[in-house]
């Protein structure tokens, strides 16, 4: 990891990039995929599986054989972790459920909010090197809460045409409605254009490389909403002299295990728990079966020294980290101020390892900046809000001329007669 000492600030923009291409470097291949797949439909989606996952598939779909064997494969143990995990996940989100809005704004004039599902999501899940089934739980839980209709799950199958049991598994436990074994750029498409093997959704969730960061963002461009862009993972800690370096650097490798395109920060407020991170790493390292990935990550990665909680905080900010973790004797400070992340995690035995898997929160979050103007998915993700007004006699009465004199002032008659003439047959009936 690269270390900086007290940077000055006119040398941040640099420190803040990440290490990933722009939209501009692959949009070309992300829409040139899209258009075939709009053109070819399901066998343009079968092509680009040979090609990019190296398997050539007969059905997209899963035959009822392969879903029992996959429920029967995986370890009872694995599934009481997957089913803890549920629960608790189940617990956040249903809280997050709340009250409908209803106010009379004037006497007689009331309005009101009613929340409604989307009805037709689809949900991406990475395969490959590390097959998220966790990511299963973060998505579909709170589609079921949300009431969402059609849950379609789509997933790149390995080598053999397979997905992980794992997946199956969480899957079914969580009500999705279709499996499909598709990935990549082409899995999006097939969610945004809609085949005979993949329905059209309206919205589309999940994390996933940056051609399926782009593919999605590309999707809006076809009518279809997207959580975020969620791209390859990122970890800022923040820490001082209190902070576990072994801790330390165990939740920045943990991140940096996903891919080589992901990236870990550590914001350091004493230079020696620098130097004790930097050799707890390269030892921890030696050990991961992923350490390939994690070196690469690593390599793209930093650690800074400021030597003040302003100057770190406002460090932060401008990162706006998908994960944070506060490693200080006082978060309160941090826990305060932070204005820009997607989830937080505090304390010494906070890893975010725990958010990960099965604390209950969401692991579903902005990367690569975005953590400044989007949030991490949550059941209002899957909710679209619907506003009401009804207006009593007395209601467009005491309203009603208001109404009259700016849509006059716009120039907008026609606005202003759908009212007058009511007030007009309301004083009438009084007369």
């Amino acid at each position: 990891m690269k270390t900086v000492i007290n940077p000055a600030k006119d040398s941040w923009p640099g420190l803040l990039k990440r290490p990933t291409q722009s939209v501009e470097d692959i949009e070309a291949t992300v829409m040139s995929i899209f258009r075939d797949v709009e053109k070819r439909q399901d066998d343009a989606i079968l092509d680009y599986t040979q090609k990019f996952d190296g398997v050539r598939l007969k059905d997209l779909h899963l035959s009822d054989k392969e879903i029992e064997t996959a429920i029967n494969d995986v370890p009872e143990e694995l599934k009481a972790a997957i089913n803890h995990a549920r629960i608790n996940i189940e617990r956040f989100h249903k809280a997050q459920l709340g009250s409908e809005v209803e106010l009379e704004t004037t006497e007689g004039v009331y309005c009101w909010q009613e929340k409604r599902p989307i009805e037709k999501v689809g949900l991406y899940i990475p395969g490959g090197t590390a097959p998220l089934f966790s990511t299963i739980l973060m998505l579909a839980i709170p589609a079921q809460l949300a009431g969402c209709k059609e849950i379609v799950l789509c997933s790149p199958p390995n080598a053999q045409g397979k997905l992980a049991s794992e997946i199956i598994y969480t899957a079914q436990l969580c009500g999705v409605s279709m499996i499909v074994k598709a990935g990549g750029i082409q899995a999006i498409a097939g969610l945004t254009f809609g085949t005979a093997s993949i329905p059209k959704v309206y919205k589309i969730f999940g994390p996933g490389n940056q051609y399926v960061t782009v593919a999605k963002q590309l999707a809006t461009k076809f009518g279809v909403a997207i959580d975020m862009p969620a791209g390859p993972s990122e970890l800022l800690v923040v820490a001082d002299r209190s902070a576990n370096p072994s801790y330390v650097a165990a939740d920045l490798l943990s991140q940096a295990e996903h891919g080589a395109d992901s990236q870990v920060i550590l914001v350091s407020l004493d230079l020696e728990l620098l130097v004790q991170v930097e050799h707890e790493i390269q030892e921890q390292i030696k050990i991961l079966p992923r350490k390939h990935l994690a070196k690469v990550s690593i390599s793209n990665s930093k650690m800074i020294y400021l030597d003040s909680q302003t100057e770190a905080l406002d460090f932060i900010n401008a990162y706006a980290p998908e994960h944070l973790i506060i490693a200080c004797a006082d978060p309160g400070y941090f826990i305060e101020g932070i204005m820009n992340a997607g989830s937080v995690f505090v304390g010494h035995l906070t890893p975010e390892s725990a958010g990960d898997y099965a604390s209950g929160t969401n692991h579903t979050l902005p990367t690569n900046g975005y953590a400044r103007n989007y949030s991490g998915v949550n059941c209002d993700s899957f909710l679209k809000t619907i506003s009401f007004q009804k207006l009593t006699k007395e209601g467009l009465q005491n309203i009603g001329n208001t109404i009259e004199l700016m849509a006059e002032a716009e120039g907008l008659f026609a606005h202003k007669n759908a009212v007058s003439l009511r007030l007009k047959d309301l004083n009438s009936d009084e007369n």
